[in-house]
This record gives structure tokens, sequence and C-alpha cells, in this order.
């Protein structure tokens, strides 16, 4: 099957700028076509030169490239373009890029970040954060619930576990942006704009870096207890991050951690002003219901959109063939709307149960170390939200991000009753 025959080109940037809706429904076509389809993609300066990618569409095809990581291959990039080989060299390569052993070593060491015991530790302070950012929301009035609260929560937690003072925290988060702005796209990457936009995806790492890198000596010299204090000094095993691995543990922490967080967060409250009802049965019992709303939300929208494998070896997946060198890209809102796993999987329904989605990657080793810090920020910002904001709903329309792999909203105006 090629791309002309489909109509649909998953390459091309214009389909990244249809409305959410029109881009499900052509992932509902590919998904019945059976076979993975394969897209073409252009020569561009500065990426690694596109040999294209098969789609995988079909739950059951994204579950499986998951937990085969053998086969399904996170080298040399799991991100789409893939980056030019001596960005690896002069920044580290991220351990979303990784296979065993490399990748086992560093998620050893990170995955101390996310043990229950540190997540119990740092609610009190997620609490705290969520309540000055209610108490600014009830002074300052209405606005962009983006500005105001989806971006706030996520960078100043992740910012905190790190140590960042919160004077540099506005300058973290606009060098995320800078990353994940056009983030994903390929087609039409010879204009001048785009070219600009890449050449600040990179910029942004570099300053990340520095900005990290000057953390982690300092923290060498003279340890906290803060979390990159913990990562660049030894383990009980003897094992710590270099200077490099931390800033490339950063950069995913920032874009991963921050970017779930933040599009769940905005497009969690369009759902519930979109559907009130939903919104009512989550209210009448909410410790009880939170859980599933969280999964629902994260399924409905996939706030990550796809990551890239390459093929290490001859494979039939779903009775199709691939071959050694192929590419596949996992579309995660395509799978997470499949319905032959998900009954009615249009419909947002809080209740769901049970809700397999993979809105935080396919089950295998790649799977979010932060999640349940994900599900910890959207419990207790929702239930600070809708506690002291009666009413609490969105005004306008969102504005969204240009992007095919951050399902962002960049803007979406809200309000709430008056006392």
């Amino acid at each position: 099957m090629t791309t002309l025959a489909t109509g649909i080109d998953l390459v091309d940037i214009r389909f990244w700028d249809r409305p959410p809706e029109e881009r499900l429904a052509d992932f509902a076509r590919l998904r019945e076509l059976g076979a993975p389809v394969y897209f073409a993609e252009p020569r561009v300066p500065l990426v690694r030169s596109g040999k294209g990618f098969h789609a995988l569409v079909r739950h059951a095809d994204v579950v499986a490239a998951s937990r085969n990581a053998k086969v399904f291959s996170s080298e040399p990039a799991a991100t789409s373009p893939e980056p030019p080989p001596w960005l690896s060299k002069v920044f580290g390569t991220p351990m979303v890029n990784m296979d065993d052993p490399a990748h086992a070593r560093l998620r050893r060491i990170v995955f101390r970040a996310f043990t229950p015991r540190m997540l119990a530790r740092i609610e009190d302070d997620v609490r705290a954060t969520a309540a000055r950012i209610v108490d600014d929301v009830r002074a300052g009035g209405p606005g962009d619930f983006v500005e105001r609260v989806a971006a706030r929560l996520p960078i100043n937690v992740i910012c905190s576990m790190m140590g960042i003072p919160e004077r540099t925290r506005p300058y973290v988060l606009s060098r995320i942006d800078a990353m994940t702005e056009y983030s994903g796209v390929r087609g039409s990457l010879a204009s001048p704009r785009t070219m600009r936009l890449l050449a600040g995806n990179l910029k942004a790492i570099v300053d990340l870096h520095r900005l990290v890198a000057r953390l982690g000596e300092a923290r060498r010299r003279d340890p906290s207890d803060d979390l990159v204090s913990a990562l660049v000094n030894a383990n009980p095993d003897g094992e710590r991050l270099s200077v490099k691995e931390l800033g490339s543990f950063f950069d995913l922490l920032l874009v991963a951690g921050n970017e779930t967080t933040r599009n769940a967060l905005a497009h969690g409250l369009r759902l519930f002003t979109d559907h009130p009802d939903q919104r009512e049965l989550l209210l009448a019992r909410y410790d009880e219901g939170i859980g599933a709303a969280i999964e629902e939300i994260v399924r409905y929208v996939s706030p990550i959109i796809q990551f890239r494998r390459t093929v290490t070896t001859d494979h039939e997946l779903n009775g199709h063939p691939l071959r050694a060198g192929d590419k596949v890209v996992l579309f995660y809102p395509a799978a997470n709307r499949d319905p032959e796993v998900f009954a009615d999987p249009d419909a947002f329904d809080i209740t769901r149960s049970p809700n397999p989605h993979v809105g935080f990657g396919g089950p295998g080793p790649h799977l979010c170390l932060g999640a349940n810090l994900a599900r910890m920020e959207l419990r207790i910002m929702f239930e600070e939200l809708f506690g002291r904001l009666p009413g609490l709903r969105a005004s306008g329309e969102p504005e969204y991000l240009l992007s095919s792999f951050d399902n962002g909203i960049t803007r979406l105006p809200f309000t709430w009753d008056a006392p």
C-alpha cells in the first residue's frame, strides 16, 4: 500500500495542521487497511536522510512493537526526524534513543526519581504548588489556562525536583517551548521559516545543556538533597550520570515529563467543558473516580503522538513483512481509538474499564518512567481547580501546537463562576 493510494500523507505538514477530528478520521481509514502503510520521507538538511517509515496505527501492532525491543530498536533514534549522528556526540544520547544494556543502566540510575517513596516525598510540594497556582488564578481573574495553569505546574515540579531556582524557571519553560515547536514534522522543511525553527530547536538544547551542566558540576562539588545531586553522585552500586548524560536526561524529563502533564491538563479542561455530564460524574465521587478519569483523558488525547523504531532483523508483524533496516512509527492516537480494543472509542467515558491505552507509551522497556508522577500531578491539580473554582470551564476554542510529536494546546481561554 502506498501513500498515494490512501490519499493520506503523515509526512506532510498540512496533515498536522488539520483539526484533530479530521486527523483521527484518517487514522481510522489507515487502521481499516489492516497492513501498515509506508510513507516516504524527503531528504532535508540538519537531520538524517529519510528512508521513509511504516505507520503502525493498530493497537495490537503498537503493543507488539513496544514489547519486542530486540526487533524494534530505539536506536539510532526514537524521535522524528532522526537527529544527525554528530548531535549525540556533542550532547549525549537520551535514554529514549537507547537499547539495552545502555538503556537499562541509565533507567536504573534515574528510576530513583520516580519510586513510590520519592513520589510520596514530593506530594506535599506538588499540593503547595497547585495551591499557589490557584491562588494566583483567583487573584488575576480569567485568562489563558495554558499560561496560567497547565504550563506552570509540571515545570515547577520538575525544576523543584532538580534543584533549579525559581528565578530560572521562566527561562527553562521558554527553552522547552522552542524545543517542541514544529517538532516531528518533516514535510515542507525547505522553507526559511522551518530552517529557523530547526535552528531554534538546536539552540534550545544547547542552552538547557549548559544550564544543567553548570548545576551538575556544582552538585558534585557541593551535594544537596535534590535530584541532580542524587544523579551525578554515585549510588550504592557505584553508578552515576556523567554531566553529558545528565543533560540528555534533563531534555527527556523536561519534554516528556512536562508536556504530558501540561497537555493532559489543558485537554482535560476542554473535555470536561464539552462533556458536562462527565464532569458532574467525576465531582460526585472525586476520590473514587479521578484515577479512571485521568486514564481516559490520556487515552482520549494521547499527549505524546508518536515514537519511531528501527527494525533490526527481517520480521513479520500482523502478517506484514518487514525487513532489517526498515523504520516504523508508533502512532499512539490511532492505537488509542482502535475499536478492536475500545468500545465506542470516540466517546469520552471516565468510567471506561478496562482501559489498556498506550498514552504513556506501549508496554515494554520504554514505558514512561514518569507516568505515576504525571498521574499524581493531574489528580492534585484537578482537585484544587474544581474544589476552589466553581464552574471552571473553557470559554473559547483551543489553539493547537503545530507538531506531529507533541499534542499540545498553546492557548485555551478559561473562566469560572463568580462567588
